[in-house]
């Protein structure tokens, strides 16, 4: 979740290397660079999702890449480095869709048997869902709409700014090499502590602290200083009111009802969110989104639109005969995702936010009506949609990017396709190397993974569904009146050490704008430096030690 303020561009200086060639776009090296790219992200991705919560687009790290390594090999354009780093960065959603849903399986029970193949299924469906689904109704949000899709202008900008001299690379490259070094001597090492905390607070049930991490900081600096204040707001009434003062003055029992309470508020808001986008968003306009699709006429130059029965009945086959999945949970899912996508594209390309993890559990909540599915299923079904919605907001980001500088959206299909099936595969391994390593997700351990502790309590049961409710419906309202209730939410259930990491870098990022505005995008490549440092050094040190172990 992520957004960027958009400047105008003037100019291309700086570029004139660039221009060649421009009808080159989708490229052997292309689609090369952007796989080893994209398994790079993905991997990095997937650390952080699990240890943050939340996952900042890519944007500018894979920008900044493909420019470096395109323009070291010569002879490149603004076109195919726009695909090159299309495949780079759709890896990344797809792991935040699995890392914000799955998890919750091991969450509710560490001895639960998911295998290899089932998550592979599962991510591989949602990736192809994405890609069909958000291809149908590129045109309707980019040219048609002409949504802002901030992160697609930040891309944009990004690369028609060029990097002269090789700056942006070096600033990138370097930070990523610091971070990597202070996770080694946090984590591997021992020698600094993962996070402070006070004693003397914590005695009086304020429950502060701060995660010390590069990696938290530099996204907080990407996400700015509204958002993480709302953030940090949420994470303020849930450990500086709810708890101390609820505990204090008798509302709650103990510390845990005071928890479940904030905990279900805080997963509340975001769902009301969820479906006020469907309400206001969505459903006013369905005729206009939906209906060139059955109308062969009106679509006839979209070559997707054929697709569309066959990949209906390939994924339900695929899902119900290699997964834990049954036939109406899996037609139910994928009709969820037909519409999520819509939801993601709407919320994406206004705001730069993703909620794929509500967009999961509410179609979760829609097949429990007419269904009853297991407790695997459950999690496989918020996970196609997680998956097919993530990347849909990476690929219409992509797309917004393609239309200003005028890349054949078809090279940017394959591209994406290409990448997100290389980030389905690297992001299971991953995924399982974590769980192998660390040997539990949730609350209290070294991999909180909170979104899919927000979906585990959706399937095994709300703590307080009166809470949950309450929150709902604050959540429509929210989002009617145009208010970030969904990042309110983020902040009352997510642990306050991240909040707070969070926070100090969307205070940096205030600082910077103010007193030195120049090096406001200095900030943004340092920062996707430190994400990627640690987030790459993190699944590093866990594959270490399931080879020691083993």
């Amino acid at each position: 979740m992520v957004i960027i303020r958009i400047r105008r561009q003037t100019a291309l200086s700086g570029n004139a290397s660039l221009e060649k060639d421009g009808n080159r776009q989708l490229t052997l090296r292309s689609l090369v660079i952007g796989t080893i790219g994209s398994v790079v992200i993905t991997t990095s991705s997937m650390y952080v999702a699990l240890r943050m919560g939340a996952l900042p687009w890519p944007t500018i790290f894979v920008a900044v890449m493909s420019l470096a390594i395109l323009k070291a090999l010569g002879n490149t354009n603004l076109n195919e480095v726009n695909v090159t780093h299309t495949a780079m960065s759709a890896g990344s959603m797809v792991a935040g869709g699995l890392a914000f849903t799955v998890p919750g399986i091991w969450i509710l029970d560490a001895n639960a048997s998911m295998s290899f193949l089932s998550l592979l299924v599962l991510t591989l469906s949602g990736t192809v869902l994405g890609v069909i689904f958000t291809g149908l109704i590129r045109k309707y949000f980019v040219e048609r709409e002409r949504l802002p899709f901030p992160m697609g202008i930040a891309s944009y900008e990004t690369i028609v700014a060029g990097d002269e001299g090789g700056s942006k690379a070096r600033y990138l490259f370097s930070t990523m090499g610091v971070a990597a070094i202070f996770v080694a001597i946090r984590d591997w090492f021992g020698w600094i502590p993962g996070a402070w905390s006070s004693a003397w607070l914590y005695a009086r049930n304020i429950f502060f602290g701060v995660w010390i991490s590069p990696m938290a900081v530099g996204i907080g600096y990407i996400i700015g200083p509204l958002f993480t204040g709302v953030w940090f707001l949420g994470a303020a009434l849930s450990y500086f009111f709810i708890i101390p003062v609820g505990v204090g003055l008798g509302w709650f029992a103990d510390i845990a009802a005071a928890r479940a309470f904030k905990d279900s508020l805080g997963i509340g808001l975001m769902v009301g969110t969820g479906i006020g986008i469907l309400l206001k968003g969505i459903a006013p306009k369905a005729r206009e989104i939906y209906g060139p699709i059955f109308r062969p006429e009106k679509n006839a130059k979209n070559p997707l639109s054929g697709w569309i029965p066959i990949v209906f009945a390939a994924v339900a086959v695929f899902l119900t005969t290699l997964s834990e999945m049954t036939l109406i949970p899996a037609l139910l899912t994928i009709i969820g995702v037909w519409l999520t996508t819509a939801m993601a594209a709407s919320i994406t390309g206004q705001s730069g936010i993703n909620p794929m993890e509500i967009f999961g559990i509410i179609v979760l909540l829609a097949v429990k009506i007419v269904a009853t599915p297991g407790t695997i299923e459950s999690f496989m079904i918020a996970g196609v949609v997680a998956v097919a919605c993530g990347l849909a907001g990476d690929v219409l980001n992509d797309f917004k990017s393609g239309h200003l500088l005028k890349t054949d959206p078809k090279a940017q299909i394959v591209a994406e396709t290409v990448g997100g099936i290389v980030g389905a595969v690297v992001s299971v391994v991953v995924l399982f190397i974590m769980f192998r390593a660390y040997g539990a997700f949730g609350p209290g351990t070294e991999l909180p993974a909170p979104q899919a502790f927000a979906v585990s309590t959706m399937v095994g049961g709300l703590p307080d569904p009166t809470a949950f409710f309450f929150g709902l419906m604050m959540g429509i309202i929210i989002y009617l009146l145009k208010l970030p209730g969904m990042t309110l939410g983020i902040g009352l259930y997510l642990p306050m050490e991240i909040s707070s990491a969070a926070f100090l870098g969307g205070l940096l990022n205030l600082l910077v704008g103010k007193f030195r505005p120049s090096s406001k995008d200095k900030g943004l490549v340092i920062s996707s430096g430190l994400l990627g440092g640690e987030g790459i050094a993190g699944v590093l040190i866990a594959i270490i030690r399931v080879l020691t172990v083993s």
